[in-house]
């Protein structure tokens, strides 16, 4: 059906720019956004840990782009790993105090671009599209 191509195109579209501007705010606090993304998951998991394959599935990842982004994570501080206790194959990324420290630095940022993006592309022509993705999450 057109309706849904002319919709779908501007989703994608908005994706495409909202995803741009996020990812060039963050880089002001060392974060790519995948990487802020794994420490909002990370900060909101028990314990502050996931499996790496949980990590993965929530960022829509394959587990060698989330290995690589793990390392990237530990090598400044944010995670570390930990083995699973009941199966020593598993492998845990446990978000650390840093890690917290510098997404709640950067959850400022992200919320303010992300509005400010959305307020932006409404006015550029896809102000149905933010509309409808606004209501969709409006309290009822």
């Amino acid at each position: 059906m057109m309706i849904d191509d002319d919709m779908w195109i501007g989703v994608v579209r908005l994706h495409a720019r909202v995803e741009h501007e996020l990812s060039t705010a963050l880089q002001r606090h060392g974060l790519g956004l995948s990487e802020y993304r794994a420490l909002c998951h990370l900060s909101t998991a028990h314990d502050g840990e996931l499996r790496m394959q949980e990590l993965a599935d929530l960022l829509g990842l394959n587990q060698s782009s989330v290995t690589r982004l793990v390392g990237r994570l530990e090598a400044v501080g944010f995670t570390r790993r930990s083995l699973c206790a009941k199966d020593r194959r598993g492998v845990y990324t446990v978000i650390t105090e840093e890690g917290r420290s510098r997404k709640e630095m950067a959850s400022g940022t992200y919320v303010e671009t992300l509005t400010a993006a959305l307020d932006r592309a409404s006015a550029d022509g896809l102000g149905l599209t933010v509309a409808a993705l606004r209501d969709a999450v409006q309290p009822v």
